[in-house]
């Protein structure tokens, strides 16, 4: 029985770790700035569509793109296609960099009103 519960244990656990990373997020930098050429793109406030500056945010096909959290709370930007999801982005902190091949609206899951656009030049 002890062998059992042990199993049972051993599995329930493997399967909450394995779960953790299901969310498809990447981890934030914190410190280090974004790549040379990036279009960085500025998290502000939470005011609706004016939350993100610029918006929209111009971005050549194949440009890399980075969000700055200068707000002064927690945010987590999401793609809506579901192609990117950076995680939750502290303040002062920068997105992990991403090749943006196609523009497109994006949001912030915590504060749905939060939306942004990036357009092609």
């Amino acid at each position: 029985m002890r062998n059992l519960l042990a199993a049972a244990g051993t599995a329930a656990l493997l399967l909450g770790v394995s779960a953790c990373g299901s969310d498809h997020t990447s981890p934030t930098n914190p410190t280090n700035p974004p790549p040379a050429g990036a279009v960085v793109i500025d998290i502000v406030g939470i005011n609706g569509a004016m939350s993100f500056s610029p918006d929209p945010s111009t971005v050549p096909p194949g440009q890399v793109v980075v969000w700055h959290n200068r707000d002064s709370t927690t945010h987590r930007i999401v793609l809506d296609d579901g192609r990117f999801d950076a995680g939750t982005v502290a303040p002062g902190a920068f997105t992990v960099a991403m090749t943006l091949n196609n523009p497109g609206p994006y949001h912030c899951t915590i504060h749905p009103e939060m939306v942004g656009r990036t357009i092609a030049p």
